[in-house]
Order: structure tokens, then sequence, then C-alpha cells
């Protein structure tokens, strides 16, 4: 079987900090996280504070020569992708396996065209409630990690993986239908990422006010059309799931959108309300509550420049 050993992770917001200080304590020298000299500087006068602890990370420049690592982890936004993978890419080979922790349905594709690499494994982190403010990360939740083969397949990448999290402390879920999985967790992200940014509501908004969890759901069924449509498998039962997983999230903590929205950054918009619109379009779904939510988001965008 393969055994990780070698560990690079390419972005350090709040994710990336909470799953990196685990591969960080656990591998030491062995788990790099990849920055352009600026980041690093920064990050090397004041230390990213992970809920109370200072953390030193091996920090590397993308132009640094390296021997390929066993595991590189993508933990940045989907407008960040292209210079990431573009960063990373002194880290990768023909063997390396690759995870991407970014939101959305399309990462995985892009980086396999930018690497035709054969070990890209099919992931994303749920039911975590991390916050990052400047430099400080905190959580009450890491959640957990979820992955597999776009096959379904219990290869030799997903048990070396599953080895590697469980040395390391990283809870995970290995799906046994990673595309109903991800078509899943894109339905949330659409739903509850997009209404808390415009409401600039924390998860207890939604815990408290029937009403605000309603317009999650509407935005979530726009969703669950398209992939009945497209046969992705998600139903209403899916819909449902949802409810018990936000109630046990930090009444305080906020959604990664909100987060940028507050920080006066670019949102993820394009790649959620976006998609939706977009694949509405093309398979003749109706999709109001997302053509809403994306103008509102988009006007809210350039109102914060």
């Amino acid at each position: 079987m393969k055994n990780i050993e070698t560990v690079t992770l390419v972005g350090l917001g709040a994710i990336g900090a909470a799953y990196g200080s685990l591969l960080h304590d656990s591998l030491k020298d062995a788990f790099r996280v990849v920055a352009n000299e600026q980041r690093i500087q920064k990050y090397q006068i004041n230390r990213i504070k992970i809920n109370d602890q200072l953390y030193k990370f091996n920090y590397i420049t993308p132009e640094t020569k390296v021997e390929p690592v066993d595991l590189v982890i993508f933990a940045v936004k989907n407008a960040e992708l292209p210079q990431a993978i573009e960063d990373a890419k002194n880290h990768i080979g023909p063997n390396t396996i690759i995870l991407s922790l970014l939101n959305g349905i399309s990462s995985e594709e892009i980086i396999f065209e930018a690497y035709k690499n054969e070990h890209i494994l099919y992931s994303m982190s749920v039911e975590i409630d991390a916050l990052r403010s400047g430099l400080d990360v905190r959580f009450t939740t890491r959640g957990r990690i979820e992955y597999g083969e776009k096959n379904n397949e219990m290869s030799e990448d997903v048990l070396a993986v599953k080895d590697l999290f469980e040395r390391v402390g990283i809870d995970y879920k290995i799906s046994d239908n990673i595309t109903h999985t991800m078509w899943w967790k894109f339905m949330i992200n659409v739903g509850v990422n997009q209404t808390s940014a415009v409401l600039k509501a924390p998860y207890g908004v939604f815990q408290s006010l029937p009403i605000a969890y309603e317009w999650v759901e509407s935005a979530m069924r726009e969703v669950v059309a398209l992939s009945q449509k497209i046969g992705t498998g998600l139903t209403e039962e899916d819909v449902k799931k949802f409810w018990p997983i936000i109630n046990n999230l930090s009444p305080k903590g906020k959604t990664s959108m909100l987060q940028d929205m507050e920080a006066g950054r670019k949102t993820e918009v394009e790649y959620f309300a976006g998609t939706v619109c977009q694949l509405g379009k093309k398979y003749g779904v109706p999709t109001p509550i997302n053509e809403q939510l994306y103008k509102i988001i988009r006007i809210m965008e350039e109102m914060n420049k």
C-alpha cells in the first residue's frame, strides 16, 4: 500500500489552517506550506494563531525546486486556483495524490487539465465552523473531510489518505458516492453561504429564525432540481439533512462567504449562484432565487469597493 510521508498545503485560510495545524503537529518538517515571499515574511513576523496557539509552519516559496511530495492539498478560494496550480507545480509528480478542498463542483477538473495527474481524489470539508480574522483562526469544530475516487473505487490512493488522516487525527469519511456528496455540499453552499452573506447573518440567525432558514432551503431546492435533471441524485431528503447539521454549528460561526463580504474580499458567488444560473439555462430549469442572490451579492461586492 502507498504510504504518505510528505505533504504540501496551498492555502492558509480558515480551512487550510484548521487541518494544516494537525498535519504540522504530526509530520513536522515533512509538511510544507507554499506561499509567496511577501506572505512568508508576514507569517514569520506575525505568526498564525489557531485556537490561541501560535504556529510557525514550514514555509516554502513556489520557485523553490523540491522533490515531488506524496500529497498536495489545495485549500484556496476558486478565484485563486489558477495561481495555486502554478505555485504547486514543483511539488507534484506523476504519483502525487491531490486533494482539493475548494467549494463548488469544478476544481478537480481544472486541476486535472493543468497537471494531467491521474491521482486526483474528489474531496470537500464539511461541518467545519472555522473563522479567520487577520492571522487569527478559531473554530469549535473542524468537521471532517469527505473524499473518494470519482468512480467510488476503494483505491490505493483512498487507503493511503485514510491512513494519513488516522495518523494525524483528521476526521474523515470515504464517500460511497462522491458525485452525490459533492453536489450535496454544493447545494449547502448555494443555500447558506449566499443567504448569510446577504443577511450578514451568523449561523445563529438561521437556527432561531425559521423565515431565514426557509430562504436557505429555497435556494437549495433549485440545486436539487438541477441535480435531478443532470442525474447526480439529490432529493428533498438531502435538503432536510442539513437542518440538524446547521443546528450543531456555533451560533456565532460564519460562512466563508460572509467572512469574505465582511473583509471586503470578492466572494465565490460566480461559482455558486453563477453556476446554478448557467446550468439552469443549459438544462431548462428555472432558478429565480439564485438569479436574485447573484444580483444582490454582486451589487454588495461593488458597494464594498
